[in-house]
């Protein structure tokens, strides 16, 4: 079974993958996740309980990963 994160959860998950990344500088925070989604980098893959969005490991892992790679051309940094 897939691992499901909180929005919370999942921040604190990108937010690392981030710092072991970079120098530190960008912050994912619970409203970064929450615009990823409005922005169609990621979607919920459930609910939980109280009927908030639960989000796929590996799904947080991609739109880090694919945002991160968008900002990084976008001040012309080639990522390949």
């Amino acid at each position: 079974m897939a691992t499901m994160l909180t929005t919370a959860q999942a921040a604190e998950h990108a937010d690392r993958a981030r710092q072991a990344l970079t120098d530190g500088a960008a912050r994912i925070t619970p409203a970064t996740v929450r615009k990823w989604v409005t922005r169609g980098h990621l979607a919920p893959a459930g609910l939980d309980e109280r009927r908030r969005p639960l989000y796929r490991l590996a799904d947080v892992a991609h739109a880090e990963q694919s945002t991160r790679a968008r900002a990084l051309r976008l001040v012309g940094i080639c990522t390949t």
